[in-house]
């Protein structure tokens, strides 16, 4: 964005120029464009203005003497607020009619390459809303921007084979073709004729160079099979699994030490072509002839290190996925092997529960300070009083905001935006294999059902009031059928997955199901 300005000065001699931003010019980067902008002869105006802030950008451009000639949108951060900036410049832009609007983005989305998933996301948007302008008559171009440097300086991130550095000269000379061409979208790239080969090349990229079909290379499927046969059967998945790190970690361009074997390839940032090399790659080494929804259909390593195995060694068991065929049995006995709790009254597991019970104790307790509640407020003597409650005691969960979002691999806004149901349902899940002594990592593939009894599903009431950004997050966040679905997806079940809302039969009628889903 800022070469993008100093070019329209010191290239286009644009006599004036609007710079916008977060913390105007407070923030370092707009105060040195400014000033060199000013000593380039042009005439600067400085704003200040959030992502968003209708009100603020609205001011700054009726603060603009004279037309409006052209807008860049050169926003960073998260999707959402940089999209929302982009939108709100949309509509204030039909009061100023400006010949041109450039909305710059990366090639995240066009090369499919790894990185800030956001960026990929707001690359698309910023492609769609210039389309949109241009269907309704209105100026709109989306360039998509690929690496670039000022110097010679390296690229931060690896690059994509058949993709090179852009000099500053170069990136100005392709902006400018850009908005002189009829097209709302256009990307601005240098090509690496010297690295443009082999399957790793970015899709859009292969009509440039013959992809060979991919061929295994003799002598590393000779000498990984020569290796797994010497081993004892209890270390080949070991060896496996080292295969597939190292090959997920060349595709990603990381260090294999950063592919956990447990956490799903959407996880690690994979993005459907990446599933297709990384299929490739095992290809090459195995000899073997894989599907190209490997990833998909075994969506972790751990989960492609055991299907190799089983195709390798020609036992399909290695997942635990093997058809189990039962006649269906009325009054088979059912075995409770494992059994966790979370209830008012500090009950955090079934040994308290039973002393809770056995011991007559009192699982009533005031209402707690921990959940942003104004307690004070809320209580009222008055039962008829609407918005407030006549008692000061109750049922409540202890340490309810106390989740170890890490530990199951959930950012901390989606946690905020997930139901309470969803976190302590997800938490004593884990914690009922635990107590059992079995290890739910092994069960990944397993045919396990799942089935949750819910009610009260209120928490969005709340979450809409917050500050954070949870707005991509909530739809599954409140969601009642996405409890259950949350346990085996995380847990890589592949058994039903059912949520229950009868009201206050509904843990009941969860049990009858899991039970009638045993039986037949």
């Amino acid at each position: 964005g800022a070469a993008v300005a100093r070019h329209l000065v010191a290239g286009h001699r644009a006599p004036r120029l609007l710079l916008v931003g977060r913390r105007g010019e407070d923030d370092p980067s707009i105060a040195e464009l400014a000033l060199d902008a000013r000593e380039s002869g042009a005439t600067v105006t400085v704003a200040a203005a959030a992502p968003g802030d209708r009100a603020a950008l609205g001011s700054a451009l009726s603060a603009v003497r004279g037309p409006v000639s052209a807008v860049v949108h050169a926003a960073s951060g998260p999707f959402g607020s940089a999209a929302a900036s982009a939108l709100v410049l949309d509509d204030l832009l039909s009061d100023h009619g400006p010949t041109a609007y450039l909305l710059l983005s990366t090639t995240s989305d066009v090369l499919g390459t790894a990185g800030d998933p956001e960026e990929a996301a707001f690359a698309a948007f910023c492609d769609a809303l210039a389309l949109r302008r241009q269907e309704r008559g209105l100026p709109g171009m989306s360039l998509s921007v690929g690496p670039w440097a000022e110097d010679d300086t390296p690229a931060v991130r690896p690059l994509p084979p058949g993709v090179g550095t852009l000099s500053r000269r170069d990136l100005l000379a392709m902006t400018d073709a850009a908005l002189m061409s009829a097209e709302p979208t256009a990307t601005a790239l240098r090509l690496d004729a010297i690295t443009l080969y082999g399957d790793a090349v970015p899709a859009v990229l292969r009509g440039l160079v013959d992809t060979a079909e991919v061929t295994a290379d003799a002598g590393l499927v000779d000498e990984l099979r020569s290796e797994i046969g010497a081993l004892p059967e209890a270390d080949r998945l070991s060896r496996l699994l080292d295969a597939v790190g190292a090959a997920a970690a060349d595709v990603m361009g990381a260090a294999p030490a950063g592919v956990v074997p447990e956490r799903a390839f959407k996880e690690l940032g994979f993005t459907s072509v990446q599933a297709v090399q990384l299929r490739n790659r095992l290809m090459e080494t195995t000899g073997l002839r894989l599907p190209a929804t490997l990833a998909f259909d075994h969506p972790t390593p751990r989960a492609v290190a055991g299907y190799l195995l089983g195709e390798l060694t020609g036992t399909h068991d290695q997942d635990g996925t093997a058809p189990v065929t039962a006649a269906p049995v009325d009054d088979d006995p059912i075995a409770i092997v494992g059994m966790a709790a979370r209830l008012p009254g500090g009950v955090a597991s079934p040994e308290d529960l039973w002393a809770l019970v056995d011991q007559g104790l009192d699982a009533i307790t005031p209402f707690p300070s921990d959940r942003g509640w104004d307690v004070t407020g809320l209580y009222d003597p008055d039962p008829e009083r609407s918005g407030t409650t006549y008692v000061r005691d109750g049922g409540f969960l202890e340490d309810a905001g106390g989740f170890d979002a890490a530990f199951f691999g959930i950012s901390p806004r989606e946690a905020l935006a997930t139901d309470p149901q969803q976190r302590v349902f997800l938490e004593t899940s884990w914690e009922v294999f635990e107590r059992a002594g079995i290890d739910v990592t092994t069960l990944r593939g397993s045919r396990i059902g799942v089935f949750a009894g819910v009610m009260n599903q209120d928490y969005n009431l709340g979450l809409a009031q917050a500050d954070e950004d949870t707005e991509g997050y909530r739809s599954t966040g409140t969601a009642a059928s996405v409890v259950s679905g949350r346990v085996a997806y995380t847990f890589g079940f592949e058994g039903p997955a059912v949520t229950v809302d009868t009201a206050c039969s509904s843990s009941l009628v969860a049990l009858h199901l899991a039970a009638q889903s045993l039986r037949s």
